[in-house]
Parts: structure tokens; C-alpha cells; sequence
């Protein structure tokens, strides 16, 4: 096991004990995923999923971890589970709020008694901010307002200000809170220990804030019967949090266990941690080179497109090619950059979450003979006993199963503002569309050298044979995979404004490649950004073979993708006209329109209804 290895499962084993200690239970199940997912209750009791431990020993890494850790815990050791499904409003923003605010009661209470998770929360919540892009905030908007009423609940319950981060959306929002539902925030301070009393002021909250507040009865019976239905072992929570406070003095012996400077040998008597992980990050450079097999395109006229040698192409991990500390660098550098960059495209963004939240629908469908009993109909076979039961079921919109990869152009031709914009803009769509669930990948393409690299010179050592095909050696490079979150990657997009990185572009293997990463993904549907200037051009190339034989590979390509394969296509050229390659392509002529191009692209793309196309044809 390597050293990277060795340490993420030494970070495992104290957190899952640190999170047990702080619940009082070791009936928890905590699993580690590539983007924590958090409490879920089923037959085997409440499992908590939290994010991959760090690959290195950051401490400002640690804190986050820590904190999503302690907010789970929390919330499995202050709240009756009961008693929320009793209250809690269905569907909207009123059901977020509530889960904010329910939320922000028991990271108080645990702030108050386990004083070492505050600090953990702090970092945590500005991860969060940051991540959730409330740093770039200019106008108010509906889908802000749940995490709003959390900011401000949290200066009103624990004393503490907002985040940094998201100082800019608590500036657009909390004069209006205020005068709206102020003074009732203020009560639940005389509330806290009493779940069911901070409950109802929470929905009068909501009706000051005019949003919709089912009746209570009809509440208590459709989310009650759903959590019997659905969560059959929670013993562990019913026990209400005015009885917990009895034990509360002996918390302090729980709090603030250190990850730094652990003794391996101590850790070793611990409770071993579940192996259930989604998705290793443990990829490397050496375990990735080479290409996929593509399939070849001949038209009985021309040679098919062929590699003089592929053995010293490259496909790598962002954080590979750069030392954490220049791309600590460089991620700040890209940070000022989009400080500069809040107008358009942060309103833009906004457009865009507002559209993609507002298909996330879920319904009910009732009267069914099979799903999950509807006491509220149970009423109908009392008076009438020769009526059936009623049955209910909840269905969602397909809208989350979509993945969307950016393929970004890494040539020397975009050097300066282009390639600025096109990291920043990818930055805020990842961050964007991450939150509303749908899944991004971010790669780049170069080549690894100018004028030819090393397939070059096994081919002036081979004799020069004739119609070698590609001569220079690929550098393909992923940014962000689609299944790690953004706050883990962020760093990565600094990379692109790194010195030297940019050279070649050789577009039609780079869209293959990122054609078989997308096409072997679960999602139902998939969506392929290119963003580029130029033809692909590679001088070693061009000069020993036909000037059209990249050009050629490329329609061949996107001929393949668009009209045999389910991936739908789009492309955006900077200062060059891409609408002769691509069915579905936009010319903008300055990069600073990229970052509002590419949303409105993603908007269009999102309006449209997903077709399906015919089965994929010529893939090996």
C-alpha cells in the first residue's frame, strides 16, 4: 500500500471513531465516497457517507473533512427523526429551509456542549460558500434563500458570522430577512432544546416568508408513514433531545481529537472502518498512458489516420504535472482573475441553477395497487370495507442523470486572456451545475512538445518512412473527473495558466478520448462541450503529411459522435468558425463572451427534451 494509501485510511479510522464518539453510538455505519452524501436510514441503521479523506496532509483539507463529519454526527445525535417528518413541509423551498434550520439547531446545540466542532463547522461552511459560488452573489435569487436563512441563523443561534464567502449573498439578502421574519428568528433561541416547539416556529417562519406550510395533521401523516415505510430501525434517534441533556457534561471528553501527530499504533484498537468507497482517486500518470482504441474512418480514398507511435503519449492527472505549491499559485492567481468577473456570468449562473432546480421535481402518484401505503386514504376502507387499499408512489424527474464533460483546447493559440476565460468560466460552470446534481468533467488537450516530440525522432531513427501519420507525442489532461467534487479539484483549473503547458493541439484524438471516457459513463444522458480556436494544427505533422490529414481526422470524428453515438455534441470557437464542423456550434469573436456563450449553450442544451439516438455503431 503506498504512502498516500496508508494515510487517506489513517484519516478513516479517526474520523469514523471521532464521528461515533460525538453521536454516543456505535450503531453508525460510516462509509467514505468521492462526494459525500450523508445520512441514510434503512434496515441496518443510519449509515453516514462523507467525502474521500485528502491525498496529502493539509490541514485546511482536515477541517473541512472534519466538519462534514461533526455536522452529520450532529445531526444524527440532537435530532428525532420522528418528530422532523411529523413537521417538516413537503416539496420546494420550504422543505429546504426547514432542513436548513433543523440543521443550524443541532450544530448549535453541539457547538455549545462539544466546543470543538465549531471551529471544524467554520471551515466546513466555507468550503461550502465557496464551492456554492455565494463569493460571486450579486442579485438575490429564490434558490438562495434556504442557505441564507442558515447564514443568518447561525449569527442569531450561535453567535457566529457568515462565512467569508458568503458575505456577498448575506448583503443581498438580510435586511429583507429581517424585516420579514427577524423577530421570530430571534425566539428560536428560547427553543433549541425543545425539537417540536423550534419546529413550529420554523414553519410560522415560513409562512412570514410566504412560502407554502402544509397542515400539520396532513404532514404528520405523509411523512410519517413514508419514514415507517422507509426507516424501520431508528431506535437510536427517537429518544427526544430534552431527555439527552443529562449526559451533555461528559462531552468535553469527546471533542477536538487531533489528526496531526497520531500515534499509528494507538489507532490500530480502533474500530475498523468500512471498505465501501465508490470510486478510487488513486490514478496516476504512469497507470493512464496510452489512448483507447478508436475506430478508423477510411473513405477508400485517403490513408486511414494513424500514430506513428503512441507510446509516449500521456494522459494525466492535473495535480501530476504541477507541484502543490505553484498550483496553490496558480488556483490564486485564477481566483483574482475572477473576482473581476462577477457581472455576466455570475447572473448568468444564476439563470442557469434557477432553470435546473426548477426541473428537479418530484411528485406523487396515488391510487396505485402496489407502492407504499396512503394513510391519508385510509379512511375510504373504514367507511367502506369492500374498498382496496390505496397505494402511493414518489417519482423524480430524470433531470439528474446527466453528466456533462469540457473538452478545453490547451494550444500555444491560447495563450493570455482565452485560456484565462476558459478556466474561469469552467470553474463557475462545475461549481454551477454541481450543485443542482448534474455531474461535469473538465479536460484539457496539448501535445507534449513543439515541431514533434519524441515519435518524431523514432522516426527520423526508423529512416523517414513514408506516410507516418501523427508525429508528435499527446499530453491529454483531466482537470476534474465528473465524480470528484469541485471543492477536491478546484486547484487543478489553475493549471491551465501555467507557463509552457500550452504548445499543439491535435483535436480529433483529444475528442475520441474524451468520446470514451463519457460513453462509459452510467448516465442516462450525455453532453460533450468543445472549446477551441483553431483547426488542429501540428507543424511535425502537417509537414510529412497531406495539410488536411488532421482536419480530416477531426470531421471524421465528429461525423462519428453526432450521428451514431447517444453523446450530443456542441461546440463553441473563439475568433474561428467552428459551425463548419459541428452540427451544433456558436463563433464568438472575443474570449471575454465565453463564459456567457457556454451558459447559454448549457441553458439551450437543458431546454431541449433528451432524444435518444440508435444504438452505437463502429465501437470496438
Amino acid at each position: 500500500m503506498s504512502e498516500v494509501q496508508d494515510y487517506q485510511e489513517l484519516v478513516k479510522r479517526v474520523t469514523e471513531a471521532t464521528l461515533k464518539a460525538v453521536t454516543k453510538s456505535n450503531a453508525v455505519t460510516v462509509t467514505f465516497a468521492s462526494n459525500g452524501q450523508g445520512i441514510t436510514t434503512n434496515e441496518e441503521g443510519n449509515q453516514v457517507r462523507i467525502s474521500n479523506p485528502p491525498r496529502s496532509n493539509s490541514n485546511n483539507e482536515l477541517d473541512i473533512l472534519r466538519g462534514e463529519a461533526d455536522a452529520a454526527a450532529l445531526r444524527l445525535r440532537y435530532n428525532n427523526s420522528e418528530t422532523f417528518n411529523q413537521q417538516r413541509p413537503t416539496g420546494g423551498n420550504s422543505s429546504e429551509l426547514f432542513d436548513v434550520a433543523e440543521q443550524t439547531r443541532v450544530e448549535a446545540l453541539g457547538s455549545r456542549r462539544l466546543s470543538g466542532t465549531s471551529k471544524n463547522l467554520d471551515h466546513y461552511y466555507e468550503a461550502q460558500c465557496q464551492e456554492k459560488g455565494y463569493h460571486l452573489v450579486t442579485d438575490r435569487e429564490e434558490t438562495q434563500m434556504a442557505d441564507a436563512v442558515g447564514m443568518l441563523l447561525r449569527e442569531t443561534l450561535m453567535g457566529k458570522p457568515a462565512p467569508v464567502s458568503a458575505q456577498p449573498l448575506m448583503e443581498t439578502w438580510r435586511s429583507w430577512l429581517e424585516d420579514k421574519a427577524g423577530k421570530r428568528m430571534s425566539e428560536l433561541k428560547n427553543c433549541l432544546d425543545d425539537q417540536k416547539a423550534f419546529g413550529q416556529t420554523v414553519r410560522d417562519i415560513l409562512e412570514d416568508l410566504e412560502l407554502p406550510v402544509d397542515s400539520e395533521s396532513n404532514t404528520g401523516d405523509e411523512k410519517g408513514n413514508d419514514d415507517n415505510n422507509e426507516s424501520s430501525n431508528e431506535d437510536d434517534q427517537s429518544e427526544s433531545t430534552e431527555n439527552e441533556q443529562d449526559g451533555d457534561q461528559n462531552d468535553d471528553d469527546n471533542e477536538d481529537i487531533d489528526f496531526d501527530g497520531l500515534d499509528p499504533e494507538a489507532l490500530e484498537e480502533m474500530e475498523d472502518v468500512s471498505d465501501e468507497t465508490e470510486e478510487s482517486e488513486e490514478d496516476s500518470s504512469s497507470s493512464m498512458r496510452g489512448q483507447p482504441e478508436s475506430p478508423e474512418f477510411p473513405d477508400g480514398k485517403t490513408e486511414p489516420y494513424r500514430a506513428f507511435s503512441t507510446s509516449n503519449d500521456e494522459i494525466n492527472l492535473a495535480e501530476d504535472l504541477c507541484e502543490l505549491e505553484e498550483l496553490t499559485r496558480l488556483r490564486s492567481q485564477l481566483d483574482q482573475q475572477l473576482s473581476h468577473m462577477q457581472g455576466v456570468v455570475s447572473r448568468l449562473a444564476n439563470r442557469l441553477q434557477r432553470k435546473l432546480m426548477a426541473q428537479q421535481q418530484r411528485w406523487w402518484e396515488f391510487d396505485l395497487e402496489e407502492g407504499i401505503l396512503d394513510a391519508g386514504r385510509l379512511s375510504r376502507v373504514v367507511t367502506d370495507a369492500q374498498h382496496p387499499l390505496s397505494y402511493k408512489v414518489e417519482n423524480e424527474s430524470d433531470f439528474r442523470d446527466t453528466v456533462v464533460t469540457l473538452l478545453i483546447d490547451n494550444s500555444g493559440s491560447m495563450r493570455g486572456r482565452p485560456i484565462s476565460v476558459a478556466a474561469m468560466s469552467a470553474d463557475i460552470i462545475s461549481r454551477t451545475l454541481e450543485r443542482c446534481a448534474v455531474k461535469v468533467e473538465v479536460l484539457g488537450f496539448t501535445t507534449r512538445a513543439w515541431k514533434g516530440g519524441q515519435s518524431r525522432e523514432e522516426w527520423v531513427a526508423a529512416g523517414k518512412p513514408a506516410k507516418p501519420g501523427r508525429l508528435n507525442d499527446l499530453r491529454h489532461i483531466v482537470y476534474k473527473k465528473a465524480d470528484a467534487p469541485w471543492r477536491r479539484t478546484r486547484k487543478n483549473l489553475g493549471l491551465m495558466l501555467r507557463e509552457g503547458l500550452l504548445k499543439e493541439n491535435i483535436d480529433g484524438e483529444a475528442l475520441l478520448w474524451a468520446y470514451n471516457r463519457l460513453i462509459g459513463r452510467p448516465e442516462q444522458r450525455r453532453i460533450l462541450m468543445v472549446i477551441s480556436d483553431g483547426a488542429p494544427v501540428d507543424d511535425a505533422t502537417l509537414s510529412i503529411n497531406p495539410g488536411n490529414y488532421l482536419e480530416k481526422h477531426l470531421r471524421d470524428v465528429i461525423n462519428f459522435i453526432e450521428t451514431s453515438t447517444p453523446i450530443e455534441l456542441t461546440a463553441i470557437g473563439i475568433g474561428h468558425d467552428v459551425t463548419r464542423y459541428y452540427k451544433r456550434a456558436v463563433t464568438i469573436n472575443d474570449a471575454e463572451e465565453l463564459g456567457g456563450t457556454m451558459m447559454q449553450n448549457l441553458t439551450d442544451l437543458f431546454d431541449e427534451k433528451a432524444t435518444v439516438r440508435g444504438p452505437i455503431k463502429g465501437t470496438k
